[in-house]
This record gives C-alpha cells, structure tokens and sequence, in this order.
C-alpha cells in the first residue's frame, strides 16, 4: 500500500469511526425524545435551531441549512411540527416571497421540557462512547471543541 492509500484508508477509517459515534449518539437521543416527548432528534433540533435564534425564527432555507435536511424534508417536518401547534409559518413582511419560522409558546415548552433529557442522554452516550477504544479519541477531540454562541 502505498501512502496515498494509507492517507485514504485513513480518512476512510476516521469517517466510519465518527459515523458509528453518530448513529450510537443518534439511536439513544431517538428513544429517549420519542418515549419522554413524541419528539424525534430531527424535531428536537429544529425547535432548538428556532429557539436559539433572536426572535426564534429563521426563513425556510435558513432553517434546512441550519439542521442539514432538503428543503423538502424541512417543508414536512415544520408542517408536522406546525400541525402539533409546536411552530407557525408567515410571511416575512419585508419580501413576500421569504417564508419565516418561529417557535409557538408550546414549542417552546416541548423544548424546555425535552432540552434535560437530551443533555443527559447526549452526556450519558458520549461517556459510554469514550469506554470504547475505537470511539474514545473522537469523544476526546469534541470534548476540546468550543464553538461561539449565537
């Protein structure tokens, strides 16, 4: 093999370890939102998305590239959540073409309410992940990670 191909092994290697953290973290998040809170990790992280924004909206576009879906997935989620009264749509009042959403008050109670459960779980997950030697490098490199707060 030659270093190329040890550079791509490697990459492909670091890929599939940080995809099982993903989907190891993901399936607990899943159980615990949908069992606590009818809610599932791509609903919780919409809310959340909304909720930590000034004003708690952001137009459509905004909004998938904020949580990493199409815009047609985004369309069907926010029309779920907009049907459990958990999100309202509107115009934005200075572009009629530009569609904003927000978090209702009840979104923001489902939030509240299921924003413990996530923290632990996503705490609980990761210190499981960091016993395992494969995950434990990774779960050590997000733990050195700070991001800005909005």
């Amino acid at each position: 093999m030659s270093l190329a191909d040890d550079a791509v092994e490697a990459r492909a290697q670091g890929w599939r370890t940080l995809a099982a953290l993903h989907a190891r973290i993901e399936d607990a998040l899943e159980r615990a939102l949908g069992q606590k809170h009818e809610l599932s990790v791509s609903e919780y992280t919409v809310l959340d998305v909304l909720a930590r924004q000034d004003g708690f909206h952001l137009r459509m576009n905004q909004l998938s590239n904020a949580v990493v879906l199409s815009q047609s997935a985004t369309t069907r989620l926010v029309s779920r959540l907009e049907d459990r009264g958990l999100l309202q749509r509107y115009l934005c009042p200075t572009d009629r073409r530009g569609i904003y959403t927000e978090v209702t008050p009840t979104g923001q109670e489902l939030l509240s309410a299921a924003r413990p459960t996530h923290d632990a779980v996503l705490t609980e997950a990761l210190a499981a992940a960091e016993e395992l030697p494969e995950l434990a490098p990774l779960v050590a490199a997000l733990g050195k990670l700070t991001f800005a707060r909005p």
